[in-house]
Formats: structure tokens, C-alpha cells, sequence
């Protein structure tokens, strides 16, 4: 934006279930120097559309600024997949909310942040921890410079949080700095040092290689 400081920037949130854009982040808020972490979100609904958070195993709507599965109702959603009754009634709830699978939370000013895919949520001892809120912290170490939490096997919890990081050698216990900034569930328990992260070509980082080796001969990933 420095760069190119006359130049309208726009941020879009949506999915092909509903036939395109469910919220966005309009130029004013990308210049909105009096709250830059607005550009971590998707924005807010556009009009016509309703955009809620819900917890993943109840469908209760949760409190401001927790976290949850996004729940989009609109008039211009599908309705439905083509002969796939069950797969319809998995993603349209009875009163016409689109389940996006997604994960996110709503501010106080009602600005959509998407953090995760419910895929890539890490239950561990029946508690949820989202991977990006944990890799935030960990992006915050000066001595690291790339991070990805993945759920890993535990004999005891069922699964646990596990860091992959790209770091230097000053990083030390990430395990404890992490302790000081989240609860003690959503740490990572264990830490394994890489020279980089898998990402496909769009930059995301591809988790599922990750998770491959530790869940390799196991029935399912969960």
C-alpha cells in the first residue's frame, strides 16, 4: 500500500456454495491506520448476507471474538449438491445456513477473521485448539521465521499440538514462550526445527504432508 498509495484494495471472503462473496474489506478499512489488524480480516457481510460463528459440536452461537465454525445464510446460496441429498443436508442446516467449514471469529465491530479449516483443528483431551491462533505466537519469536502447527497421535489425549518451525539457532525453548502467551492446552507439546515448510503454488502451507508421517499407519487422521 506504500507503494501504491492511490490504488483501492479489496479483500473478498466467500465460497461457491453460496454463488460468490459472503463478506468483505473495503479500501478504507485496508487504510485504517488507527486499526491495522484489519488486514488479517475477510471483512464484514455484504448486504443481504448474515455471517455468524458457532461452536463445532454444539451449532451454539458463540460470544464475540471466540472462535468457531462460520455459518453464512443468504438468498443467493445453492440449493444443494447435485444428487447428493446427503452431502446437502451436511452443509445447509433446516433453517438455511450454509456450513462453510471453515473456521473464524467475529470483533466487536463485526469484522470476519478466517484463522482455519475445521480439517485442521486439533482436539486434544476434548478441548479445540486452532493451529493459526497457536502460530501467530509462534511467528512472534524473533528467531522464528516460519511456522505450522499440525495435530499429532497422543496415547493419552487422543492428539496433541505439534510446531513446525524454520528457525535459527537462538530460538531456544519455543515450547515455553508459547506458555507465556496461551493457555497451557494450546501449546504445542513438542517442537521439530525444518529448513522450510511444504506449500503448494499459491503459498499455502500443505499440512496433510505434515501430518502424513505421524498418522502414516493409523486408521484414521484423528
Amino acid at each position: 500500500m506504500e507503494a501504491w498509495p492511490d490504488v483501492n484494495f479489496v479483500q473478498v471472503y466467500g465460497q461457491t456454495e453460496i454463488s460468490g462473496v459472503a463478506t468483505i474489506l473495503r479500501p478504507e478499512d485496508h487504510r485504517c491506520t488507527d486499526r491495522t489488524e484489519l488486514l488479517l480480516s475477510a471483512g464484514r457481510p455484504v448486504p443481504g448476507c448474515e455471517v455468524e460463528i458457532v461452536d463445532v459440536e454444539t451449532s451454539d452461537r458463540v460470544p464475540v471474538g471466540v472462535s468457531g465454525e462460520i455459518w453464512v445464510r443468504t438468498d443467493h446460496r445453492m440449493t444443494g449438491y447435485l444428487d447428493r441429498p446427503d452431502a446437502t443436508a451436511e452443509t445447509i442446516s433446516p433453517n438455511g445456513w450454509v456450513r462453510t467449514g471453515d473456521i473464524g471469529r467475529i470483533d466487536d465491530a463485526g469484522y470476519l477473521f478466517v484463522e482455519d479449516r475445521i480439517r485442521d483443528v486439533i482436539i486434544t483431551g476434548g478441548e479445540n485448539v486452532y493451529g493459526p491462533e497457536v502460530e501467530r505466537v509462534l511467528m512472534d519469536h524473533p528467531a522464528i521465521s516460519d511456522a505450522a502447527v499440525i495435530g499429532v497421535p497422543h496415547p493419552y489425549w487422543g492428539e496433541s499440538a505439534h510446531a513446525v518451525v524454520v528457525a535459527d539457532d537462538t530460538a531456544g525453548d519455543v515450547i515455553a514462550f508459547c506458555r507465556q502467551r496461551l493457555a497451557g492446552y494450546k501449546c504445542p507439546r513438542t517442537v521439530e526445527l525444518v529448513t522450510h515448510l511444504p506449500r503448494n503454488a499459491s503459498g499455502k502451507i500443505l499440512k496433510s504432508e505434515l501430518r502424513e508421517p505421524f498418522w502414516r499407519d493409523r486408521g484414521r487422521m484423528v
